[in-house]
């Protein structure tokens, strides 16, 4: 995964492109270039998902037994795989989310005690 903008490419911790893969899919199946899309522009274009990243990820998630897949035709006639989250998938989804939430609140308490 790849930041248009601030921090750094590369300091997202690891792991996040898997909460967002699995958050995508909330919606229901699709493919990877959707889910890529998605991503994209529920963070208002400050995240590229990258093939090179994204591609793995999915088979991580499906060996993982989070995502289940199946093939299909795609919106421009294309042979498509598309993805979709398993009940596993679900629980680790709210699981990430709230180790998530847990780590940001974390990380605001320490950047909102800075002294002026």
């Amino acid at each position: 995964m790849v930041l248009k903008r601030p921090p750094e490419a590369g300091d997202v911790l690891q792991g996040t492109l898997d909460m967002l893969i699995l958050r995508t899919l909330v919606m229901g199946p699709a493919h990877g270039h959707t889910i890529a899309q998605v991503i994209e522009h529920t963070s208002e274009n400050a995240l590229e998902v990258e093939q090179g990243s994204l591609y793995p990820a999915l088979h991580r998630l499906e060996d993982r037994g989070w995502l289940a897949s199946e093939w299909g035709v795609s919106e421009n006639n294309r042979k498509a795989k598309y993805y979709r989250m398993t009940p596993k998938g679900r629980k680790e989804l709210a699981a990430a989310t709230g180790r998530w939430r847990r780590m940001t609140r974390a990380i605001d308490l320490i950047l909102g005690a800075e002294t002026e």
